[in-house]
């Protein structure tokens, strides 16, 4: 199996510089010491600092140059954003990164196939409460459960994480087994919770993300209200089992589940929605939920990634009020932030897709475009033109974060962030 491929950069710096005159033969040199070869140097300095900072925002590494600002200080959180001061300034943020300006727990997923991700979690760990590596899948082969995805799984990196901070490392497990099998079969069950409570133990994790909802509405169980009053005993369970178990590694604190749900689609719950009964019924087994407020639009349909408005709404569906009971359990929702955009064709057709941070930058680049701000979905996007078709591109930007952090710390919820390896450095300052 082949190994994960990961940036290789040099630890050692710079090599050592060849051997230079004695100071003391150019000192009284005559240039030296007129006044116009410093107004020259100083010109330089001009010119060449900011085009190595810039430079250094290309690579997605931290810049040894990093101001002490954070970006609420450096004016950049705002609407009139220019492409020029995206591209100058993305790469810095502040050199305090102990300092949390967002109170509530953080989840942050990372993916095997970008390496990025691994490395701003080591960066930024102090401002992620927990991390969420892809790791996992649990499937059905024959008359057997299997887990897959140990092979992902990166001791180092979690060494590393231990030894940086206090994030509790729970990996994302794919609950890709046939419902009908796994929740109408007893022992089935059974072993799926033994499965997944041996790899904790085995690996030092302090829990798992698990996902099993929207397979189950793709296999139309929901629909049965037997059915779903099984998947949701089977997360009960597995909840309880979990809470049962102490990490080594965190100061024996269960072992936590977290259970990714979808946004409702619409202003009304469908059958296959997760609603605030279900919210009701797992709230006591399940530490949080990670709910998916990402991906409203698409080719089909292209636009913003996640309006404001439906944001609000989906809060509100599975809330309620804030009189009623179901409000109260604000504090466990994890509110999804996506760190990836969209670039879609809107001249004719459909067609596009998801793009990254590094994907962003260099559309900046080449198209030199003018930035709006959108207030009806509190979302940044420009239009550009290729190959005779005008596309729009839609990507997070500070105020469209910020506004999305503000209006979690409205209902008492935390965060959900889908991935920090597509972001953009300086979105940590917000953190």
């Amino acid at each position: 199996m082949s190994t994960r491929r990961r940036d290789r950069r040099n630890p050692s710096g710079p090599t050592p510089t060849a051997r230079r005159p004695a100071a003391s033969s150019r000192s009284h040199h005559p240039l030296f010491s007129s006044p116009l070869l410093l107004l020259a140097l100083f010109a330089l300095a001009a010119i060449v600092l900011p085009l190595i900072m810039y430079r250094g925002g290309k690579t997605g590494l931290p810049a040894a140059t990093s101001p002490a600002l954070s970006v609420f200080q450096r004016g950049l959180v705002k609407p009139n954003v220019a492409f020029q001061e995206v591209l100058a300034e993305n790469s810095l943020f502040s050199e305090n990164r102990s300092r949390r300006h967002f109170p509530n727990p953080v989840l942050a997923y990372i993916t095997p196939w970008n390496s990025r991700g691994y490395e701003m979690a080591k960066l930024f760990s102090s401002r992620l409460t927990h991390l969420s590596p892809v790791w996992y899948e649990l499937k059905s082969e024959g008359k057997r459960l299997v887990l897959e995805g140990r092979h992902n799984a990166d001791r180092e990196w979690i060494s590393k994480i231990r030894t940086n901070g206090n994030s509790l490392v729970l990996p994302r497990v794919v609950l890709e087994a046939f419902p009908v099998d796994l929740l109408l079969k007893k022992k089935w069950w059974s072993k799926a919770i033994d499965i997944i409570i041996k790899e904790c133990q085995d690996m030092g994790y302090d829990g798992i993300v698990l996902e099993s909802w929207s397979r189950w509405a793709a296999y139309g169980i929901l629909h049965d209200p037997d059915m779903r009053n099984m998947g949701l005993d089977f997360i009960k369970e597995l909840g309880e089992a979990l809470h049962s178990m102490s990490s080594v590694e965190s100061d024996n604190h269960p072992l936590e589940l977290i259970y990714v749900i979808p946004a409702p689609r619409s202003q009304k719950l469908d059958e296959y929605d997760f609603g605030p009964r279900d919210l009701r019924q797992l709230c006591d087994a399940v530490d949080g939920f990670s709910l998916m407020t990402y991906d409203f639009s698409g080719p089909q349909s292209p636009g913003p990634n996640a309006p404001l408005s439906w944001i609000r709404s989906s809060l509100s569906l599975l809330l309620g009020d804030t009189n009623s009971g179901a409000h109260s359990h604000a504090h466990k929702i994890l509110l999804g932030l996506n760190f990836y955009g969209n670039d879609f064709l809107v001249s004719e057709g459909s067609g596009g897709g998801a793009i990254t941070g590094t994907d962003y930058i260099s559309l900046l680049e080449k198209h030199r475009p003018v930035i709006r701000w959108d207030n009806t979905s509190a979302e940044h996007f420009f239009i550009y033109s290729h190959n005779n078709a005008r596309r729009a591109v839609f990507y997070p930007s500070l105020l469209s974060l910020s506004i999305r952090l503000d209006e979690a710390r409205v209902w008492g919820a935390g965060l959900s962030i889908w991935e920090i390896g597509q972001g953009l450095d300086y979105f940590f300052d917000l953190l």
